[in-house]
């Protein structure tokens, strides 16, 4: 088990016949064990699979309520529950100025996962299903809906002790609805944006495709530093873990491990450091994608100029060998079984 659970409580928030959100709150720690482990690693890896994510810093500007009573249970680890009972409170005044009606289970906890500490916060909706019994009769529970995860922030306890103002040390799900998500949990966290991983990663995306066009690659070489690239950024995604300029380096040429790392330099390329990455933002390093007037088209790079040829005088573009379930279909509608 790659998770360590030290402290975890729940508390359930339901709506009055107002909307207005109502706290029923766990009075207790919930005692770890194996099961409790693994809801958090799941948790965790959901987290990090999220793909709208934002980052930021505590701010002198917003409530200090959550930072304050961070910094206190800090100091004196026993002090979780009235953390908890800080940062709920703080929820429930939030969700209520920003009219979300929002209900589920909150639930906080400090786990280690790998070597790094963190602080979870998360409303978890939950969902009903069924069960057949030894008798065949037909029961029926609730469990917690971890795959519809929406309003969750984390704090990176291990990165925040070091830098109090790292710019990415805190981050949070922004949500379907947007910007009204996003002003919501800045708000409740006490923040402002810090480290904006879209922006980052292309700006990534943009100097590795500068360095490739003035690097001696030949096709087949560039095609697979992008492969490269994105195999490590997806990686380092999916660990929840920053992408670091100088291990990108590396991982793009074994024989020149310093020379993307020495191309932005010279080149004054804006690429920081070490930042939070964005996958969805890297898709045009493996695949081309486009849709326009009723037609969509995916398909990886490496098959332009062999699967997928492209005349660009002509404006044509041909694909040799089918998708075989997209070949069926256009077979039976022109002999007609689709009708």
């Amino acid at each position: 088990m790659s998770v360590d659970v030290f402290q975890l409580t729940i508390h359930y928030l339901e709506l009055d016949e107002q909307q207005a959100p109502q706290i029923r709150e766990r009075q207790a720690l919930i005692p770890t064990n194996a099961e409790v482990c693994h809801l958090l690693e799941q948790l965790h890896l959901s987290y990090n699979g999220k793909p709208a994510k934002g980052y930021a810093r505590f701010s002198a500007d917003k409530s200090p309520l959550l930072q304050e009573s961070m910094e206190l249970w800090l100091k004196q680890p026993d002090d979780f529950m009235q953390l908890a009972k800080t940062a709920t409170a703080e929820l429930v005044k939030q969700l209520t100025d920003h009219q979300l009606a929002e209900s589920g289970y909150l639930l906080i906890s400090h786990y280690r996962y790998l070597a790094t500490d963190y602080l979870l916060l998360c409303l978890l909706g939950s969902k009903e299903h069924f069960s057949v019994t030894a008798d065949l009769d037909l029961a029926a529970a609730r469990h917690l809906d971890i795959a519809r995860m929406q309003l969750a922030a984390r704090i990176d306890l291990t990165e925040y002790q070091l830098n109090r103002n790292h710019p990415h040390a805190i981050s949070f799900i922004r949500g379907r609805a947007g910007r009204k998500v996003a002003d919501f949990f800045l708000d409740f966290l006490g923040c402002e944006e810090g480290s904006d991983a879209k922006e980052n990663s292309k700006q990534m995306l943009s100097s590795v495709e500068e360095y490739l066009s003035a690097a001696e690659f030949d096709p087949a070489e560039k095609s697979q530093v992008r492969q490269l690239v994105y195999q490590y950024c997806e990686e380092q995604s999916k660990q929840g873990q920053d992408v670091v300029l100088k291990e990108l380096s590396e991982t793009m040429d074994p024989d020149d491990q310093h020379g993307f790392l020495h191309y932005c330099a010279e080149q004054q390329l804006a690429v920081a450091e070490q930042f939070p990455v964005e996958v969805k933002s890297l898709k045009p390093l493996v695949k081309f994608s486009g849709a326009g007037a009723g037609v969509s088209v995916s398909f990886e790079q490496k098959h332009l100029g062999e699967r997928v040829l492209y005349d660009p005088k002509q404006d044509i573009l041909t694909i040799r060998g089918v998708p075989p379930n997209l070949k069926d279909q256009l077979q039976r509608f022109l002999t007609g079984e689709s009708q």
